[in-house]
């Protein structure tokens, strides 16, 4: 790992790309307009990117829909696909440093993460899915004699991307690898925080072989490029990460539409459940802690709700707040960070004034909060004695704010935790295998960890129930959101 006055130095180096990329060509928007991007970390101003709007997503829905008709990408074998993607992600691993130093300026997390899990975890999207589709069969229906009957699952035609700004690259990846790997043609959006990387990835699949028109950046705001996807007619399925605000909303312009697939993975306010049983509680501090602060807390599956056990709660809180104590803010640049800024002050006051609303409704502060000085930084929340009907514990705060909920018996707890609108994640710990199978099935969520929080790998699916969305990202799963499933009926002549 560099020292933080080397990672400065290359910084300082950096010619920064801040153009779309349409067509396999970096281009400013049709009418030259450009926005700011600002370093949450230091607030100044690192770059200006195309500001997109209607008339760049139509150049670039009709060179999608060009170059998926052409089918130089559609309509080769999977394994040419799988070729080119897997040299897509040998490039994003050799561009490893530059990318991660992007994506830590442009979202203020800690470089370390960057280094280490982002960038790695989107090469590894796109590598996981190269291996995988050309592994991926059909069926033959069993039917009469006479009858020959087949499915197939055809790419569903141009695919428009839109991804938050908590992990631009590795979320981005996550929806591009499904998508390209089934033979797509892909409009990636990212958030107008958290541009750069997604414009970085033009000139690697350009370098990769990805044919021009097959994948394409958008940049600007949602209310403008990501609203002309959400509306044009041209456009076949829309994948999106975000708020659950905008999931509905992209929805109601598919119906208002053309009926556009929307697969959404929305918000969460995710249970944490600690029983009296567990033995190490050392370690499950340790991964409370990490479950709701890691990304400064800005991670839709954060653990943002500890429910506790009334005999051990203030044991247990005191380790949290020990554990609490590795995630202080520091200067995202330093490799020693293990929490940086959040995306921006305007989030840095919404979470502030979250904070304050918990008090207010009666919760006590036992640790955290403003960070004074430049930056949008907050260190670790902890809410104690949180009721579950305070607006903490129902709304997803997107920051690192912990809310303490005691409980006596396990069925509370269960009815505690799945007393939200969402349903994205929950976890329990306990050393006694019948509650874990017991209150595992009870618990109404997309993902249930047992004894750990939030591990996972490419091989299972992630995405939520209830108002956490209806799409799941990762996995075979994902490569069925992007094709559609046909049905051949021969009738065999005697």
């Amino acid at each position: 790992m560099k020292t933080q006055q080397q990672w400065i130095e290359q910084r300082n180096a950096l010619n920064i790309e801040q153009r779309a990329f349409l067509n396999g060509e970096y281009t400013a928007a049709v009418d030259g307009k450009t926005l700011e991007v600002v370093n949450p970390a230091t607030d100044e101003i690192i770059a200006n990117i195309a500001r997109c709007q209607a008339a760049d997503v139509d150049c670039a829905v009709d060179y999608a829909r060009q170059a998926f008709k052409q089918g130089e990408w559609s309509q080769i074998a999977p394994a040419a696909r799988k070729d080119v993607l897997l040299k897509f992600a040998a490039l994003i691993d050799d561009n490893i440093e530059e990318l991660a130093l992007l994506e830590t300026l442009d979202t203020g997390k800690p470089i370390a993460h960057s280094v280490s899990t982002d960038i790695p975890g989107a090469a590894k999207s796109i590598r996981w899915y190269a291996e995988a589709i050309d592994k991926v069969y059909g069926e033959v229906a069993p039917t009469e004699k006479d009858v020959h009957a087949f499915i197939s699952h055809q790419a569903i035609g141009v695919v428009a991307a839109v991804v938050p700004w908590n992990f631009p690259l590795w979320i981005g990846c996550w929806k591009l690898g499904p998508a390209l790997a089934a033979g797509n043609s892909v409009i990636l959006k990212p958030s107008e925080k958290s541009s750069l990387t997604a414009i970085f990835l033009g000139k690697l699949a350009n370098q990769a072989g990805i044919p021009a028109g097959v994948f394409q950046v958008i940049t600007g705001y949602g209310y403008e490029a990501g609203e002309a996807l959400a509306r044009h007619d041209d456009v076949d399925c829309i994948t999106f990460t975000g708020s659950t605000r905008v999931a509905g909303h992209l929805m109601i312009a598919s119906g208002e539409t053309n009926l556009k697939r929307v697969w959404a993975e929305a918000g969460g306010k995710n249970a944490n459940i600690v029983f009296e049983d567990y033995a190490d509680l050392e370690r499950a501090a340790a991964e409370t802690a990490a479950g709701c602060f890691y990304n400064q807390g800005e991670v839709c599956v954060a653990a943002t709700r500890l429910l506790v056990h009334e005999s051990i709660k203030d044991v247990f809180i005191d380790k949290v707040i020990s554990a609490a104590q590795s995630f202080m803010p520091k200067d995202p640049m330093d490799p020693t960070s293990s929490m940086g800024a959040l995306i921006d002050r305007e989030h840095k006051e919404k979470v502030l004034d979250y904070v304050k609303l918990g008090q207010e409704a009666g919760a006590t502060l036992r640790c955290g909060g403003d960070v004074v000085g430049d930056g949008a930084f907050i260190a670790p929340v902890i809410l104690d004695n949180v009721d579950n009907s305070m607006r903490v514990a129902q709304e997803e705060i997107f920051g690192p704010v912990l809310c303490v909920i005691p409980f006596k018996t396990e069925q509370e707890a269960i009815e505690i935790a799945n007393d939200s609108k969402y349903g994205l994640g929950a976890a329990l710990w306990s050393d006694n295998i019948n509650r874990v199978h017991r209150v595992a099935k009870q618990l109404q969520a997309g993902s249930v960890w047992v004894n750990n929080y939030n591990e996972g790998d490419m091989t299972v699916p992630f995405g939520g129930f209830k108002m956490s969305g209806n799409g799941r990202d990762k996995s075979i799963h994902a490569i069925e959101k992007f094709t559609e499933t046909k049905t051949t009926w021969i009738r065999l002549q005697p």
